[in-house]
């Protein structure tokens, strides 16, 4: 007799399987609940042990301590000789995946997985390769009676096959011990016996069956029945004698011949991740949309700003960045438009090139509002007087004809080249080269035509222009010989600074005074390309708030499945997920909806972009920004998706088990 009265069986001289000591379990709260009273018990090897109790005697509590889903609050549990409490969370886990198969009243199978994907779950956790688990799976069924259902879904199951699944999974990993918690309790009377005939021949080919019943009929199926009530062991048959068993009839893969790598790990939890979004394919596209939205809005504003960018480049580039400009008047004075400071004339810019070794060349220039007459037309536009070297210093080619020479400036010859939109709005498409323009009623013959230029940094257009020598200029359209600007092309670009002091040297001596201003236009365009990066800085902050909006649709989302996915998370916990898995299954969900959103919106950008360019906005898609939008969508998964990940990993499973 034991403490509690009732016959014990001789305990066999075999080391107990499973081993209780005076175990109790309390759950907290406001009024605390002793739900297990002192339990000790043994199982051993091979027994089919039937927990019997009505409702409210603790026989699922104690069922979830024998199989590792939950710890009890007292006394030892020992499996195979080992204290259970000195396993950690991923210990348990790998104990439940490698020992126990557990077969619930309410089966517990995963409602976006098929019969063999159900199956082949603690064989995911157990590291075999997806050849290997499909052809166990396959097997399992197929001894089961379920060949035929191999594909379908639980939805288009009977009770009794889904119970057969349930039991096949169970099965997956070797399943030395069978925890079956009530499973004919669902099933109609035919089912349930064939339920319990699987069970029994289970227990015949060396399994460990425990099974937890409230139905004494079902009970009597087993060959050791242990009663429960009030949290307490009232009888127990004992031990059944030692007896020989044949192999198990469905052999442990255990480990098998491969084992998965990190990559078809990832790849596995990618593939679930798909089905658990396809599953609710609404809401998923919803917090797609958040992501493509941020995606695209960077993909997109940085392309107009980076086109921005090169376009005034480009314009700013067209005047050199080797550019110095020298102004007439002093640094606190300024030119006004009804006049010219008269301090700056042709020689002082022959006297920089003589005197300055860092000078290519500098070009004097003197412009004004002239009429041109062709026949009976007259045209409106702007006369630049210039020296021959205005092509070189401003990379300004002769599209047709030839530039005027040096020869031409110094006998104030009456020749000019203009430019494209001057040569169109007075010949047309006819060739103008030979012909004589009037210019202030000043014949000048055309001997080129430059190519085309664009528009100046300031939106003007360099191409309404007729260009003639600063002699002929000076003396013939403006009556004076004072210019308004020099230009001055440097050679390396690294001594500009030391270029624009001696220049100032050079004038203030001949001048006795600084009368005049220079603008470097290297550090202008360091200044202009400043602006421009921080405006797309600007750009792509302000986009980004799009892609934030989009990681809090993530968050909201994971946190929304973790809730309604909690009892499929207990049940990758009791066959066999550890902490780790979990948390490696919810962030890849995470990271595979960013990356979807990702890709979309990189798609999506670059059609905004194109859409923008259509309506006449400069525009450039380089790869940087696309790399960067999409690295920062899958890194806004992996960040906002590490909460509810890290939610879902820390589930009790037996918490997780019983969520509705």
């Amino acid at each position: 007799m034991n403490e509690a009265g009732f016959r014990t069986a001789p305990i066999q001289a075999a080391e107990p399987l499973i081993e209780l000591r005076d175990v109790g379990k309390t759950y907290g709260g406001a009024v605390p609940v002793e739900v297990l009273r002192g339990i000790s018990l043994a199982i051993y090897p091979g027994e089919f042990v039937a927990i019997m109790g009505a409702s409210g005697s603790g026989k699922s509590t104690l069922m979830n301590i024998l199989g590792c889903l939950d710890r009890p609050s007292r006394g030892q549990y020992r499996f195979a000789g080992r204290d259970v409490s000195e396993f950690g969370r991923d210990e348990l886990a790998r104990l439940r995946r490698d020992e126990f198969g557990f077969v619930f009243q309410s089966y517990n199978l995963i409602a976006a997985a098929t019969a063999m994907e159900n199956v082949e779950v603690p064989a995911i956790y157990a590291g075999l390769v997806p050849e290997e688990r499909r052809a166990r799976s396959a097997e399992l069924l197929g001894r089961l009676g379920l060949e035929e259902r191999l594909d379908h879904r639980p939805n288009q199951l009977s009770g009794g096959q889904q119970q057969r699944v349930s039991i096949a999974r169970a099965l997956m990993n070797g399943g030395r011990i069978i925890l079956a918690d009530e499973p004919t309790g669902a099933l109609d009377t035919r089912s349930g016996a064939d339920v319990m005939a699987l069970l029994a021949s289970l227990a015949d080919g060396g399994h460990t069956v425990i099974l937890i019943t409230h139905d004494k009929e079902v009970a009597q199926h087993a060959r050791r029945l242990i009663e429960i009530r009030d949290g307490r062991i009232v009888s127990d048959t004992g031990p059944e004698p030692r007896r020989t068993t044949g192999g198990p009839a469905l052999p442990a893969p255990h480990g098998g011949s491969a084992q998965t790598s990190l990559l078809d790990e990832s790849a596995e939890a990618a593939k679930m991740a798909v089905r658990a979004l396809r599953s609710n394919i609404f809401r998923t596209v919803l917090t797609l949309l958040g992501i493509m939205i941020g995606v695209a809005s960077v993909v997109a504003m940085l392309a107009v700003g980076e086109g921005a960018k090169q376009q005034v480049a480009q314009r700013i580039g067209s005047l050199g960045s080797n550019l110095l400009m020298i102004r007439p008047g002093a640094p606190n004075e300024r030119t006004g438009e009804g006049g010219t400071i008269a301090t700056l004339i042709p020689d002082d810019a022959d006297a920089i090139v003589q005197e300055i070794p860092n000078v290519i060349a500098a070009v004097p220039e003197r412009s004004g509002s002239v009429t041109l007459r062709l026949g009976n037309r007259d045209y409106q536009t702007t006369a630049s007087a210039t020296s021959p070297d205005l092509p070189t210093v401003r990379n300004w080619p002769v599209q047709s004809g030839s530039f005027f020479t040096r020869e031409d400036q110094d006998a104030q010859a009456t020749v000019a080249v203009l430019g494209q939109t001057v040569a169109k709005n007075l010949f047309g498409e006819s060739d103008p080269l030979g012909s004589f323009v009037l210019v202030k009623n000043v014949p000048f013959q055309v001997v080129g035509v430059m190519s085309p230029k664009g528009a100046s940094p300031g939106g003007g257009d360099q191409d309404d222009t007729i260009i003639v020598p600063i002699t002929s200029g000076g003396l013939r359209l403006f009556g004076e010989r004072f210019v308004r600007m020099i230009t001055v092309a440097a050679e390396d670009v690294g001594q500009i600074a030391q270029t624009e002091a001696d220049i100032r040297t050079i004038l203030t001596k001949r001048h006795g005074r600084e009368d005049f201003q220079i603008r470097n236009m290297a550090s202008f365009i360091e200044a202009v390309n400043a602006t421009q990066q921080t405006l797309s800085i600007l750009l792509a902050s302000i986009a980004s708030i799009s892609l934030l909006v989009g990681g809090i649709g993530i968050m909201n989302i994971m946190l929304m499945s973790v809730t309604e996915r909690t009892r499929e998370i207990g049940i990758r916990m009791a066959t066999g997920a550890s902490t780790r898995n979990i948390l490696q299954q919810f962030l890849t969900e995470a990271v595979v909806v960013a990356a979807f959103g990702g890709t979309f919106g990189v798609m999506l950008g670059f059609a905004a972009g194109f859409a923008i360019q259509a309506a006449g906005l400069p525009l450039q898609f380089t790869l940087s920004p696309v790399l960067m939008a999409f690295g920062c969508a899958v890194l806004t998964g992996v960040v906002f998706g590490f909460a509810p990940a890290l939610k879902a990993a820390r589930l009790d499973p037996v918490a997780a088990l019983s969520a509705e």
